[in-house]
């Protein structure tokens, strides 16, 4: 009989743990289920950082698309540059010794070329005898003597002009310095 009476202990034992763990998962229960305005307010905290995520995503792209269009045609621009400069030359030597007719002729187209690659975001890079030299727009391609003491470290001559897209150099200006 005793071990009857031992499984009857133990079974008594088994259901006072059972009767009291379903009290102690009830309780834990409720304190970790939030309440239906936690989960409104956490759900809103989402929303509201998601339409802030979406918000920096479209200015993102809105402006490195703007960039794209801007810097697009850069390549076209750079390789015009080349034939601005042929014009320019010959223009030169035409007014040397040419009729006034050509000259007026090419002085024409070169102008309207000129004004329409300006339209499209493109600058000529001033540079004047005796400005200091600066390497974000210049190259300095030799270095001579100065003819005076002040042009000494700056720019004696302008060999090619350097030219801006948008704010942004695509060629330098080819310059002479003093030393």
């Amino acid at each position: 009989m005793s071990e009857n009476q031992d499984i009857h202990e133990e079974n008594l034992n088994l259901e006072e743990e059972t009767t009291q763990k379903p009290e102690n998962e009830t309780a834990e229960n409720m304190t970790v289920t939030p309440t239906p305005e936690e989960l409104l307010a956490e759900e809103k905290d989402r929303y509201v950082r998601l339409f802030a995520e979406f918000e920096n995503y479209k200015k993102r792209t809105a402006k490195e698309k703007m960039e794209f269009f801007q810097y697009a045609n850069q390549d076209l621009m750079i390789s015009m540059l080349a034939v601005l400069d042929d014009f320019e030359r010959a223009i030169k030597e035409m007014s040397k010794n040419g009729n006034q007719a050509d000259l007026q002729g090419v002085e024409l187209i070169y102008q309207k070329f000129k004004n329409k690659l300006f339209e499209k975001g493109l600058k000529p890079i001033e540079v004047k005898v005796g400005d200091p030299f600066n390497v974000d727009f210049h190259e300095a391609i030799t270095q001579i003597p100065a003819p005076s003491e002040d042009l000494k470290g700056k720019i004696v001559d302008v060999i090619e002009t350097g030219y801006t897209l948008n704010d942004k150099v695509i060629r330098f200006a080819k310059v002479v310095t003093g030393n």
